[in-house]
Formats: structure tokens, C-alpha cells, sequence
């Protein structure tokens, strides 16, 4: 079955002028097409009042509203909702798997925007089913460990890493004496990292040294010049400052690539070649099924997943793989971005190339709680890396969303919930120990640990943390980034 067909759709978040006034004009559509386009409308509607920047509650509310709409279609039509796909058109459904209850309309991934109503954050497992792919399992996490000869990493152990695509047939290849390589990235739009930021880059780093195995990081500024309101400077400047906060993670140079695509699409032509065989085969119709994408969108943004599949082709990097296009690529990667990769795995065979493996991280919250991920918009709801340990401290103290009681006497007799409890949430990506980790969850699950005591377990993990990387960062001059970023061979064994 092609992969794009089991891709679900990109849901958009939607507002409305006044709930009232978008239920009277639904109820007043008769036909699945009427329905059609008066869903269309309240996507384009909600864009343009994000564009204009408008209330908070206004969106949520809209959101809520947008979520009971696309019920009541698939109620009528017995398809999801999916733009620039009406409902006359033979559209593929859109899990690849049982079909979903309405309940995991609750959640809300896509690219760009991650929320639910769930205080525990997203349901994972409903995630997995609805995306198609696959559970890392105890024997996965057994094989990673017998294969790098090491313990694996807390996200393995944790499930923070909790799903995978094909990552088998890379250890197959492994196996096989036959090297693979990683890709992963970061979208460049503001100066300054959060601690969120640097998950996936603490992992891809253990993966390459259990591993020893070459690695590409793709900075994407021309994505976020085509999504922000940002110049292509600006875009461009974060990338190399956002390349140094990646770098300070201890990457190899002799065996990492870090790249702008703004610098590397134009050196090699390699590159552009693969970008252009992938837009070949994804249609405008597919791309928008996809990714949301509407006709006000610019066509930058409609051309552009290619781009973000291009670097899954080891032949897309002459000077590291020269003309093979027989390696492997595995990306570990939030699976917020999984729809770039399920299009990329769809077109990989059509080209004469593997599909792309992948390992998918569960989402680093928002301070004010697991409903949604960190923010680099919003300076209250991350740690960012330039942070002092006093901001780290008065952030934490006054934004962690708690699983505590409302007064110490109650948390005492029934305890605290650390499902909930953003604070404890940050422990597990953070605090190595596993009997430590367990015994605080213990603690505060009985009570006998307060919420403030909680968070200053939290404060003092991870002010030296990031007391620790503001120091590598600045060893990572301008003359190292351009080492790391210079395209040349890369130093591994096939």
C-alpha cells in the first residue's frame, strides 16, 4: 500500500467569528460538497485571524468548535476532512490502520502545531495507530543494546522514543557490515535554542557513537522564510547560531555535516537533482492532502517537503557517499514531523532508493503543561539555553504546571500526580538515574514529596546542565561552525 495513502491529514487549527454564527451556517449546509466548503472556509478564516495575531481564547474556542465540524463530516461523508480534497473524489482514508473514534480528534500534530485536552499530554498509542507505524518494543530496545555493545539510552528505556519505521532492516544492514548513516534537523527561527530543542541531538549523538556511523543535520532557514515573518538574513544567522548550540552537544566533526539549506541547495547540484526527482513524484493534490497546504499558500511552502526528503538519499552528499545510493539513512526525529518522512518513504522506491527509517521522540511539554509542546515564541513556556540559573529557577517555580494538591495537607494524605506534574515530566528527559528517577516518582505519588521540593530537584538537574553547555557553546567559534558545515568526506568505515 503506498505510504501516502495511509497519510492522515495535517489538521488545521480554525477560528471563527462567533461559535454561534459558524453553527448556523454548518447546520444550514445540505450537501457533503456544501459541508465541504464551509469547513474550507473556516481553515482559511482561522488563518487569517492567526495571522492577525488574534485572541488566544478566540483560537482555542475556535479549535474546539473545528474539532465537533470534523466530526459531523465524517459523519455525513464517511471521510475525514481533508483540504483540497472534496468529498466527490475517490480520497483515501486517512488511517492506516482501524478507524479512529472521535476521540482522537483530541489531539492535534501536525508540523507545525501540537495540542490535546488530555493533561497527561498526547496519547501515544492512539498516535501510532493513526500514523501507521510501529511500537519500539522490548526486543527492539534488546537488539539496539546487543548490536552497540551498550546500555541503551534513558529515551530508549523511558519510551521517550516510542515509535519506529523499519529500523530492523538498518540493523539488518548493520549486521551486515554495511554502515548506515543518520539525519536529523532543526528549523532555525529564533536566535536562541530550548532544552526541548536539544532531545532529538542528545540522542542522534549516543546513536552515532554506539554506532560510529557518519551524520548530516539539515538547518532549515528556507523553510522558516517561507512560514515566519523573518528575512532571509535573519533566517540564515539563526541557522549557524542554532548550529553552534547543536555543535556544543559534542558532535564529531570528522564524521558530521551540519548544513544551510540556503547554501548547500545551490553547491550541490546532487542535491537539487534528488529534491527534483521527489517533487516529480508527490501531486499538488497529494502535497495538500498532506500537509494542509491551500491555494493562498505561497508556492514555497508546497515545494518545499521535497527539500526536507532530499537528505534521506546518501547520494544527495557526493563528497561523503559519492555516487552510492545503496546506504541506509535512519532519522530520529520528533514525530510531529513524521508526515515529511511517510511522503519521502512513499516516493524513496519509485527513485530506485531505500526508504528512509525512522525513530519518532515523544514531545518536550510547554511549562504550563502537557497539552502542548515547548515554544520558542513564548519565553514563559520554555528554558531556553541562553537561560541564567536564576531565570531557570523563577521559570520553573512559577510556571511548572503542577500534579500537587491545593494545600500541603491534602498532598500529604492523597498525594500528587506525577502523570501530570510538568516538573517530573522534565525528569525523565533529563535525570539519568532510574532507581533515583523512580523513588521521586514514588515519593510524590504518597505524598511525602511536596510540589516546591519537586522542583527544586528539577532546578538543581538542570542548572548545571545548562550551565555546562553554555560553556562548550562558547568554544564553538565562527571558525568551527564553517569546519562543520563545510561539505568534504566524513570519516567511517562501510
Amino acid at each position: 500500500m503506498s505510504e501516502l495513502g495511509s497519510l492522515p491529514c495535517v489538521k488545521n487549527t480554525v477560528s471563527v467569528k462567533t461559535i454561534t454564527d459558524c453553527q448556523g451556517a454548518w447546520e444550514g449546509a445540505k450537501s457533503a460538497m456544501e459541508l465541504y466548503e464551509k469547513l474550507t472556509a473556516q481553515g482559511d478564516h482561522v488563518r487569517a485571524l492567526k495571522t492577525a495575531k488574534a485572541e488566544k481564547a478566540e483560537i482555542e474556542a475556535a479549535v474546539q468548535l473545528l474539532l465537533k465540524l470534523k466530526v459531523d463530516y465524517k459523519h455525513v461523508t464517511g471521510q475525514d476532512y481533508k483540504p483540497g480534497c472534496p468529498p466527490s473524489e475517490n480520497c483515501v482514508a486517512a488511517d492506516n490502520g482501524p478507524a479512529a473514534d472521535d476521540s482522537d480528534d483530541e489531539d492535534i500534530v501536525d508540523p507545525w502545531n501540537v495540542s490535546t485536552k488530555n493533561a497527561k499530554g498526547v496519547d501515544y498509542d492512539k498516535l501510532i495507530v493513526r500514523f501507521g507505524s510501529n511500537k519500539i518494543d522490548k526486543e527492539l530496545v534488546d537488539r539496539i543494546e546487543r548490536l552497540g555493545g551498550q546500555k541503551p539510552h534513558h529515551y530508549l528505556r523511558r519510551g521517550i522514543f516510542f515509535s519506529h519505521r523499519d529500523v530492523h532492516q538498518v540493523l539488518d544492514a548493520y549486521e551486515k557490515k554495511k554502515s548506515f548513516y543518520l539525519y536529523t534537523g532543526r528549523g532555525p527561527s529564533t536566535q536562541a535554542m530550548h532544552v526541548g530543542h536539544l532531545v532529538p541531538f542528545i540522542f542522534t549523538k549516543w546513536l552515532q557513537d554506539v554506532f560510529d556511523v557518519p551524520l548530516v543535520i539539515q538547518m532549515t532557514d528556507d523553510e522558516k522564510y517561507l512560514w515566519k515573518d523573518l528575512t532571509l538574513d535573519d533566517c540564515h544567522h539563526f541557522a549557524v547560531e542554532n548550529a553552534k548550540d547543536i555543535i556544543a552537544c559534542g558532535f564529531d566533526v570528522n564524521k558530521t555535516f551540519v548544513f544551510s539549506d540556503l547554501d548547500y541547495m545551490g553547491a550541490s547540484p546532487e542535491f537539487y537533482r534528488n529534491v527534483v526527482k521527489a517533487q516529480k513524484h508527490v501531486t499538488f493534490n497529494q502535497v495538500k492532502g498532506i500537509f494542509g497546504f491551500t491555494d493562498s499558500d505561497c508556492i514555497g511552502k508546497i515545494s518545499f517537503p521535497a527539500i526536507q526528503a532530499a537528505p534521506a538519499f546518501s547520494n544527495s552528499f557526493p563528497q561523503i557517499f559519492g555516487t552510492r545510493k545503496d546506504v541506509h539513512c535512519l532519522v530520529p526525529c520528533a514525530i510531529d514531523q513524521d508526515p515529511y518522512f511517510r511522503m519521502t518513504r512513499d516516493v524513496a522506491p519509485r527513485i530506485g532508493y531505500h526508504k528512509p527509517a525512522l525513530l519518532h521522540s515523544t514531545f518536550f511539554p510547554a511549562l504550563q503543561g502537557a497539552q502542548t509542546k515547548m515554544s520558542a515564541s513564548n519565553p514563559n513556556s520554555s528554558i531556553f539555553l541562553t537561560d541564567t540559573p536564576k531565570q531557570i529557577k523563577n521559570k520553573i517555580n512559577k510556571h511548572a504546571f503542577s500534579g500537587g494538591k491545593d494545600t500541603v495537607e491534602e498532598h500529604r494524605k492523597h498525594g500528587g500526580n506525577p502523570e501530570i506534574d510538568v516538573s517530573f515530566m522534565y525528569l525523565t528527559f533529563f535525570l539519568e538515574d532510574d532507581e533515583q528517577l523512580e523513588k521521586i516518582r514514588q515519593d510524590y505519588s504518597s505524598g511525602a514529596l511536596l510540589t516546591g521540593e519537586l522542583k527544586k530537584i528539577l532546578i538543581e538537574t538542570l542548572q548545571p546542565i545548562i550551565a555546562q553547555h553554555q560553556e562548550r557553546r562558547k568554544q564553538i567559534t565562527d571558525d568551527v561552525v564553517k569546519q562543520f558545515m563545510t561539505p568534504r568526506p566524513l570519516n567511517f568505515k562501510f
